[in-house]
């Protein structure tokens, strides 16, 4: 079994996990409801994507024998000021989770616990990606500002969904 330590840090990133699949969701509200289709699809995505994470990381605890807590969460924003704002806020989100994730790799490295380091090894790289997407939409985002049917554009033509990455751990909704 895992280290507590690691426990309580794994648990509580699953309910940052969850509360930035609720944020995205947000997002893509407020952006289907100001009649940016892709926009919304994309940060649709993103919320499930994220619902992944977490149930990967409760797959991992029930795997390993420690308990999966999940916590209440914060309601998400849902007002901004301009289109861009949502962006920038999600690129500040996969921040904060690229330092919460370098953490728990750091517990994992200081508590010896092999089978824990290795999990997280692909969350590791999977916030390159995600920091990486996030600013470039906003660079992108940033220069369409004044005409968002070209930012629409660039999310159908450079964000489309992809299929979902083999090296992934398993969630524990089986997939549902």
């Amino acid at each position: 079994m895992p280290a507590q330590r690691f426990v309580d840090a794994l648990n509580a990133q699953l309910g940052r996990e969850f509360g930035a699949s609720q944020q995205y969701v947000a997002a893509a509200v407020h952006y289907d409801a100001s009649t940016l289709p892709r926009l919304a699809a994309f940060f649709y995505r993103q919320a499930l994507e994220e619902r992944g994470h977490a149930m990967m990381m409760v797959r991992y605890l029930l795997d390993a024998g420690a308990e999966a807590t999940i916590s209440g969460l914060e309601a998400p924003r849902t007002e901004w000021s301009d289109p861009i704002e949502p962006i920038a806020m999600a690129l500040d989100q996969e921040r904060a989770v690229t330092g919460a994730i370098d953490e728990l790799m750091t517990i994992a490295r200081d508590e010896r616990d092999y089978a824990s380091e290795q999990f997280v090894s692909w969350f590791v790289k999977e916030q390159v990606e995600e920091e990486s997407t996030m600013s470039s939409l906003l660079a992108v985002a940033e220069r369409c500002r004044d005409d968002l049917m070209q930012l629409e554009e660039y999310v159908a033509r450079e964000l489309a969904a992809t299929g979902d990455d083999p090296s992934a751990p398993p969630p524990a909704d089986a997939g549902a």
